[in-house]
């Protein structure tokens, strides 16, 4: 390898990692969950887990994307594959940890972000892991080939599901990182007990998808099959789940502008912190243990309140979609993805199912969240204010709320 070639290769990139520090603070807290034992002849002792470190020595392993052709070994994944995905997904990343409104830089940055997430999850040393596992080689080289290859193999399934992007700018606690930033929680998948290396829980109805965008914020992509049934099997498979696989993205519903309480920011930091593998870091050292603040956590319990379902009532009950192209061509998929000759396109039974037990979980969540702060859409086909006046007026009548004052007359 050649002096000009990169060896600390990043698998959380430093940008990334500087999201989360305050102005003015340029180290992270960094965390070692598993510090190694190192044993000189009698003498034995643990290597000190807690360091302050600037991002360039944090979420790094030597030559980890070098490729070998013959003698000639290459750091072009990194500098390429990586530094192309990492330039767009960071400009993604700024847009839509500010998203208030759409503007010509929305569906790239959509279509950006989920490369970019897809590419996080593999480009870990577990992610490697799991690759390698897949294709049944060992072989470094041809586990970042294949990394190519499978990066974008979750990205129809992303764009199924409801996105929210929370927020905490009011809560004294913000979001951590890891070395897992996109990380998959099931209530009935506690991550010690998941055989390494993990991501098979992804398919599951009862999975979401947590990225952090930054110290403030958070995008959680949830099955819409969830959002329409809360009370699903969480371990049981979501309908029509695959890998690839053309589909389509409503931008304007996504939900966003929520603003998590204190507890809440904890307990999605303690969920990271569970499925991280070796490291965490945040901007203050008392942020690496959110377990102390949170007390005794029951995991099948940590969203009893519904505090990561997204509000069902901004999300539409739409059948799917259909388009026409000037060729004459056509592109047609139910909500979840089933394309008109597939056996159950657009079931009836299961759409008149699942139109009913929405509805019970319209007024279950808004039981539940009573009195918490809503999230806001973009959605030129209904006004966002409409679903807060029919959920509060579901609210009243159930005793939940007071009834609003009549205005004062003229």
């Amino acid at each position: 390898m050649s002096a000009e070639q990169s060896r600390q290769h990043h698998y959380v990139a430093q940008w990334y990692q500087k999201r989360f520090l305050p102005p003015g603070q340029a180290k992270l807290y960094y965390l070692d969950l598993k510090p190694n034992t190192v044993v000189n002849g009698a003498i034995s002792y643990t290597v000190k887990a807690l360091r302050y470190w600037d991002p360039a020595r944090c979420f790094c392993v030597e030559d980890l994307y070098a490729m070998k052709f013959g003698q000639r070994t290459s750091d072009a994944m990194e500098r390429r594959f990586f530094g192309n995905v990492d330039r767009n997904g960071a400009a993604a990343a700024d847009y839509l940890r500010a998203y208030e409104d759409i503007d010509d830089r929305a569906n790239d940055a959509v279509l950006h972000l989920v490369n970019y997430i897809g590419a996080q999850r593999f480009r870990t040393p577990r992610g490697l892991d799991w690759i390698q596992a897949r294709i049944g080689s060992s072989d470094r080289t041809s586990t970042l080939l294949a990394l190519q290859e499978l990066f974008q193999a979750y990205a129809a399934m992303w764009m199924e599901g409801v996105w929210e992007i929370v927020h905490a700018r009011e809560s004294a606690s913000k979001f951590i990182v890891t070395d897992e930033p996109v990380t998959f929680f099931n209530r009935a998948i506690f991550p010690r007990e998941a055989p390494y290396p993990g991501g098979e829980e992804f398919p599951k109805i009862g999975t979401r998808t947590l990225f952090p965008l930054g110290a403030d914020a958070c995008l959680i992509i949830t099955h819409l099959q969830l959002v329409r049934n809360p009370w699903s099997k969480p371990l049981a498979v979501r309908t029509n789940a695959r890998t690839f696989g053309r589909t389509m993205f409503k931008i304007t519903e996504i939900q966003f502008g929520r603003e998590l309480d204190d507890n809440e920011v904890l307990r999605i930091n303690y969920i990271m912190k569970q499925h991280a593998t070796k490291y965490i870091a945040a901007a203050s050292a008392e942020a690496l243990y959110p377990e102390k603040q949170l007390g005794q956590v029951n995991w099948s319990g940590l969203d009893a309140d519904w505090f990561l379902l997204p509000n069902p009532w901004k999300v539409g009950f739409t059948g799917g979609f259909a388009m026409g192209f000037k060729d004459d061509s056509t592109f047609a998929m139910d909500e979840y993805g089933r394309r008109p000759w597939h056996p159950r396109y657009e079931d009836k039974k299961q759409q008149d199912k699942e139109f009913r037990l929405f509805h019970d979980a319209q007024r279950e969540w808004a039981k539940k969240r009573v009195g918490k702060p809503l999230s806001r859409v973009i959605d030129q086909l209904r006004e966002d204010s409409f679903s807060n006046t029919l959920m509060r007026e579901y609210l009243v009548k159930e005793g939940l709320l007071p009834p609003e004052e009549p205005a004062p007359s003229a």
